[in-house]
């Protein structure tokens, strides 16, 4: 054997041997998580049994639940300055950076679940969707659908048209477009951490507040209010995101691995949201609370009619809203 064979053969076994020991693999791809849902809602479980075990043995992934890392509104920052990989980016949570992204966070968008995912697969999304990804430093993987909010209230009084939301302080997650959406439904929008708003209830801070069925009955917040009115305002979805650096990072199969595990995962809850929202109705009432529809034409037209009236419908891209109304 000659001895540059020799040394090419050596040469091999030393780097094939490398790789056999223990810490000079390949390290692992970390992806660190956070949102503010519960640790213990199926959302969060999910991420860990369906998301993270479809990753596999090549990435680490390490989900913080309960706003215990940062918290609510504040992810899109720590995601563009590097402090966090992921999260689900509430839409309104975009509108400072992104003003034409306003358009998604409109309340009666949607006519309801189905139309929002027909909307989002029809292709007239994109250019905005790019928009979003350039200016916010973030790829969207997949779009989370996340329940229909609807107006939750302490005391008797029915509520049928904006008008009768007069005076009432519902509270709204901070930031202004959700501001804007509790002013829209005729009410006096008040701004609490989703963690605090229990105890708002209970104390008489706030006489109410929105959020899907899920969000109502995960935070109890049923033990402390008595109706529900079926407004079916915000068809709400999130932005199921990951920073644009750690996605620059990633090679092309790690992109697609991570992109078709977000579509697993959003395929596997959104199906136990929608299984809840044809139940909770009757848990509801069954713990004493009236739920009842309201004047929900008189809801819809009256709020699309401030939205078109506002600055953010100056800022929706040309033909847009049109373009959303005419999918089928």
């Amino acid at each position: 054997m000659t001895p540059s064979i020799i040394k090419n053969v050596a040469s091999g076994l030393c780097a094939a041997a490398m790789l056999a020991t223990p810490g000079i693999a390949q390290e692992k791809v970390e992806l660190i998580w956070s949102s503010t849902m519960s640790a213990t809602h199926y959302r969060a479980t999910m991420l860990d049994t369906v998301f993270g075990a479809c990753l596999g043995d090549e990435f680490e992934f390490t989900p913080y639940h309960g706003a215990t890392l940062f918290k609510q509104g504040t992810e899109l920052t720590a995601m563009q300055r590097g402090n966090l990989d992921m999260a689900p980016i509430a839409i309104p949570d975009l509108y400072n950076q992104v003003p034409e992204s306003s358009i998604l966070s409109t309340a009666y968008l949607y006519s309801d679940y189905d139309h929002m995912r027909r909307v989002w697969a029809s292709g007239v999304l994109e250019d905005l969707l790019a928009t979003i990804q350039d200016k916010a430093g973030i790829v969207v993987l997949d779009n989370n659908y996340i329940g229909t909010r609807q107006v939750n209230l302490k005391g008797d009084k029915v509520i049928k048209t904006p008008e009768d939301m007069a005076g009432i302080k519902l509270r709204m997650p901070g930031g202004e477009v959700w501001q804007f959406i509790g002013e829209a439904l005729g009410a006096n929008p008040t701004p609490v951490a989703f963690t605090e708003v229990y105890t708002a209830l209970q104390t008489g801070a706030v006489d109410g507040q929105d959020n899907p069925y899920t969000g109502t009955q995960r935070m109890k917040f049923y033990e402390v209010t008595d109706q529900i009115v079926l407004t079916n305002h915000l068809v709400a979805n999130n932005l199921f995101s990951v920073s644009r650096s750690k996605w620059d990072s990633l090679t092309e199969a790690q992109q697609t691995k991570l992109r078709s595990c977000a579509v697993e995962y959003r395929k596997a809850f959104e199906g136990r949201i929608l299984e809840d929202e044809q139940s909770l109705r009757a848990f509801f009432e069954g713990e004493g609370l009236n739920v009842y529809d309201p004047d929900r034409d008189a809801f819809r037209n009256h709020v699309l009619g401030v939205y078109m009236d506002s600055k953010y419908a100056s800022d929706w891209p040309e033909g847009l809203i049109d373009a959303i109304n005419a999918v089928e």
